[in-house]
């Protein structure tokens, strides 16, 4: 500040020696134009109030001194000083605005990075939840069909029996150990779920709940369905409940259709609304997030977007070349 500061005090004691000492009317007008502006443009707030006070003083006092002035030169030639001084501080409110923008943009992206983060945290601990479900369901099948057999077995077969019982009691602290680990997987106070994993064959009763909420939908399937992995029946039901869900809550659909496509190596889904184009879910995309995550665990692709400017499409691939039985 004190560079450009010190252009009116010294021009002002030049003035109050002899107004004739200093250059060119017109050089000293343009040169002081700029200082008010640069005066006006300072951060501080004190300092650039303390530059417009030093503009207007001392282009006055440079005036006064100057013989013959009139009074439309004293109150005219400082205010076009003080416009030069109201640039500069328009400038600098302008550039600590777009500073401002700036850095909100860069929080804002950063919470929603660290939300996308929580919120895959979140999903992929729902989904060990339920493939834990699904094989603490297959290995109880199995332990009760170890002991059925043993159960079965002849005394001749003693040592066969033996074998069996210790598969058994493997089995069982295999169960008891992942009933702890969903255990501690809950968040506090969450009830387990009593009832059996949703899948496909769910789905007309998901639509029909739907469709009482407001949203009819339409359910195509290709192909003849066959049973799937557990896993990933499961994965696919929660693909189309999520996709359905946000074109509700966030799009605003008034229709949409599902299409489920069984191939020989793979299941396909579809959801397609015709909304606003936006049913990526709660507005973190956290919807995307969930069904990006179940794609991921079984090798699929997943792709969505708006459909030629309106409605939504979401479309999934599951493999299935290593899990069909």
């Amino acid at each position: 500040m004190a560079r450009p500061a010190a252009h009116w005090p010294l021009a002002a004691g030049i003035s109050f020696v002899d107004w004739r000492l200093i250059p060119f009317a017109i050089s000293i007008f343009v040169v002081g134009l700029a200082v008010a502006f640069l005066l006006g443009n300072l951060r501080n707030a004190l300092q650039a109030g303390l530059g417009l006070v030093l503009a207007v003083g001392g282009s006055a006092t440079v005036v006064y001194e100057i013989p013959g002035h009139s009074v439309a030169m004293l109150v005219f030639i400082p205010l076009e000083f003080a416009i030069g001084w109201v640039a500069g501080f328009a400038v600098r409110e302008r550039a600590e605005e777009a500073e401002a923008a700036v850095v909100r943009a860069t929080l804002a992206e950063q919470d929603r990075d660290a939300a996308a983060r929580i919120a895959v945290a979140e999903e992929r601990v729902r989904i060990a939840r339920e493939l834990h479900d699904i094989v603490a369901h297959a290995v109880s099948v199995m332990v009760l069909q170890v002991g059925a057999v043993r159960h079965k077995l002849p005394d001749a077969l003693a040592e066969d029996r033996d074998a069996l019982k210790g598969v058994e009691r493997a089995g069982r602290t295999a169960l008891a150990e992942m009933r702890g680990l969903l255990a501690a997987m809950r968040n506090d106070g969450e009830e387990a779920e009593l009832l059996p994993q949703p899948g496909l064959d769910g789905l007309d009763s998901l639509l029909a709940q739907l469709g009482r909420a407001g949203l009819p939908v339409e359910l195509h399937v290709d192909g003849e369905p066959f049973l799937l992995p557990r896993g990933i029946d499961l994965s696919a039901y929660r693909i189309v409940q999520e996709g359905l869900t946000n074109a509700l809550k966030h799009a605003r659909a008034s229709q949409a259709d599902v299409t489920v496509r069984y191939e020989p190596d793979e299941l396909q889904i579809e959801v397609r609304d015709n909304g606003e184009g936006n049913s990526t879910s709660d507005g973190l995309g956290h919807g995307l997030v969930g069904i990006r995550e179940r794609v991921k665990i079984y090798g699929g692709e997943m792709t969505a977007g708006t459909a030629n400017g309106s409605g939504f499409i979401l479309s999934t691939r599951l493999p299935l070349r290593r899990e069909r039985p």
